[in-house]
């Protein structure tokens, strides 16, 4: 597990009442992801932190400043603990209880909202135990409609959520208002799932997803989520204070039943970047602001430009080219263009009594909403195919993923990771290419993006493609961040099931002429077999690419015996796995496909009760003599 993975639940506290406690989240303390407490009694913890007194005083003052806890202790002392503590589901932390054999992972509270529900499931994977999910929605698996909006920055507005919650939970039917943001969220429900879209009143309860205010009826709980796709254009007096500009805004967005909470930034000229009011505004707001030249502006037709702005500042439009320009210049990732036109708003001058300046304000709706998040992009190897096989923290990435991306068999084998919600797109085998930049593309957008290869993602995989790709993106190195997630590779496995054939030097070489020249694939199993290594073979034969495994057998012949050991393992692991031991001159008679990997021995292999043994060389080593 690494700190990256839980950078969305800090800062942690583990507490711990016993040393069997703090040993089992002592991975927290290592990874530095948490702080970890325990009583003064409790001595020789390297790196926890001590508390006095009471734990439920200690508690207190840990309760406002932590956004998450995580606790193993009986479950019932835990509950007695917060419970004098607990406000609200809006604002309480996250709190997660794990059992001292380390077997089970509760969500205690905070579930949705707080993100226990999260943080169990990759604590679980971590410490290879069993999540323990209460909420409704888990048994739906869907995803709990008070964080539906989260991985793409929506802003939560007023509603009855308990109301409509408890509908979803009971399956009955939810209406779906959707005018603005993207609809990929709708990729992550199940097949079965109550939620309906339509103009008409169709359900018990409706879920409104736009930047306006919605048309609610009394009688019908409602909840709203308020994608950031409104881009505010600005132009004013110079000196116009932020009371001024703020006033504008809401006169102009009461005016026409837009949502505040829809703006996604501000933009003006870029002779107003520095203008106090303006920039104040949108520091307290934490929105971005987009300024562009007179030259930019002038490009944008506008449906009221001003001769005397033209005059003034080089372009006869600043507030309205603005809004339209910064909304186009938002990511953009949708699959089918907005039904809407970019300018909602035209230009509005807004004065407000007693105030010195005025403020001219429009609005454009972008087609992609603005997330606000720094986006990640997990590499992540998942192993021969088993979930055994698989690192803690590799399923700790996929399961904290916002999207998984691979090609469809890698996901299908590990789909027990999957979690509601999650956005999965899977690509076929020959669209690499494709799968890496929808991955980067997401992850610039803002979102957390597991790319999913089989064994290592590094060594033949999804990790060195999606590098290039970014390298040529003139990528700065930092945003979208990248972690390298590595897993046992093709060669690993094969080796491991039949024995030790890699205990002395070994190399791989890909016998696929898809991207490197076949001329030199041949120098390097050339090289590789007067070199004496163990070599294997990935990619060795498909149904149309049959003849360079047979070059690859003469070509060893020459420097090595034919009674060389060779090893042909299929599907490493997997339910469908095939074994076969056998010899350089034989090896051809046996079925070879893309799944399998051939390793072959070096002269000093051997094969023994069904094994494949490499030495290394220690029987003939004498201590003694090499000290001399």
């Amino acid at each position: 597990m690494t700190t990256s993975l839980l950078q969305d639940f800090q800062p942690i506290a583990a507490i711990a009442t016993t040393s069997i406690g703090a040993n089992q989240l002592q991975p927290l303390l290592q990874t530095r992801s948490a702080t970890l407490w325990v009583p003064a009694s409790l001595t020789g913890i390297a790196g926890a932190q001590v508390y006095t007194g009471s734990l439920s005083d200690h508690l207190q003052t840990l309760w406002i400043s932590h956004r998450s806890f995580v606790f193993c202790l009986a479950t019932g002392a835990v509950v007695r603990l917060i419970a004098p503590l607990l406000q609200h589901k809006a604002t309480d932390p996250a709190v997660v209880v794990v059992d001292e054999s380390g077997q089970f992972v509760i969500s205690l509270c905070g579930g949705h909202q707080a993100g226990a529900d999260q943080l169990t499931r990759i604590l679980a994977a971590t410490m290879e135990a069993t999540p323990v999910l209460t909420g409704a929605t888990n048994r739906a698996h869907l995803l709990g409609i008070d964080v539906l909006g989260v991985p793409f920055g929506w802003v939560k507005g007023e509603g009855n959520w308990t109301a409509v919650s408890a509908a979803i939970a009971r399956g009955e039917a939810v209406q779906v208002k959707q005018t603005a943001g993207s609809d990929l969220w709708c990729q992550g429900l199940p097949p079965e799932h109550p939620l309906i879209w339509g103009e008409e009143q169709l359900g018990k309860a409706q879920v409104w997803i736009g930047a306006k205010r919605p048309i609610a009826d009394s009688q019908t709980p409602l909840v709203q989520w308020h994608p950031r796709v409104l881009w505010v254009g600005v132009g004013c007096e110079r000196g116009t204070p932020k009371i001024v500009i703020e006033q504008a805004v809401q006169t102009v967005f009461q005016q026409q039943d837009l949502v505040e909470a829809a703006i996604a930034g501000f933009a003006t000229i870029d002779l107003k970047a520095d203008e106090v009011g303006l920039i104040e505004l949108c520091q307290e707001r934490n929105l971005p602001l987009r300024c562009f030249s007179a030259a930019d502006l002038r490009t944008v037709t506008v449906p009221t430009p001003s001769l005397i702005v033209a005059a003034e500042v080089g372009t006869p439009s600043v507030a309205e080219a603005a809004a339209i320009l910064a909304s186009q210049s938002s990511f953009q990732i949708r699959h089918t263009p907005s039904p809407h036109p970019a300018l909602q708003v035209a230009k509005q001058i807004v004065r407000v009594e007693g105030q010195p300046g005025a403020v001219t304000i429009a609005v454009a709706e972008a087609t992609q909403e603005y997330t606000g998040r720094s986006g990640r992009l997990w590499l992540v190897g998942t192993g021969p195919g088993q979930l055994d096989q698989m690192t803690a923290a590799a399923k700790a990435a996929i399961s904290q993923a916002d999207v998984v991306i691979g090609y469809s068999l890698y996901v299908d084998l590990i789909a027990a990771l999957l979690r509601p919600g999650q956005i999965i797109e899977t690509l076929p085998i020959t669209q690499e290419r494709q799968r890496a930049e929808r991955a980067i593309a997401l992850a610039q957008w803002g979102l957390s993006v597991a790319v999913v290869s089989s064994g290592d993602c590094g060594i033949y995989g999804m990790a060195g493609l999606v590098m290039e790709q970014l390298q040529a993106l003139g990528w700065d190195g930092k945003t979208p961040s990248v972690q390298v997630f590595p897993g046992i590779t093709a060669l690993q496995a094969a080796a491991s099931r039949v024995g030790t054939p890699l205990m002395h030097d070994f190399c791989a070489i890909s016998l696929s002429d898809l991207l490197t020249p076949w001329d030199m694939i041949e120098k390097r199993l050339t090289a590789a077999a007067q070199a004496d290594f163990v070599v294997a073979l990935y990619n060795p034969k498909s149904q149309t690419r049959t003849e360079q495994i047979a070059i690859a057998q003469r070509i060893f012949q020459q420097y090595r015996d034919a009674t060389t050991p060779v090893a042909i393992v299929r599907a490493a692991y997997r339910l469908d796995e095939q074994i076969i031991l056998t010899t350089l001159a034989e090896f051809l008679h046996h079925p070879i496909d893309m799944l399998t990997t051939v390793l072959i021995g070096n002269q000093s292999t051997r094969t023994y009760a069904n094994w494949m043994i490499t030495p290394r060389g220690y029987l003939g080593f004498d201590r003694q003599e090499s000290l001399d």
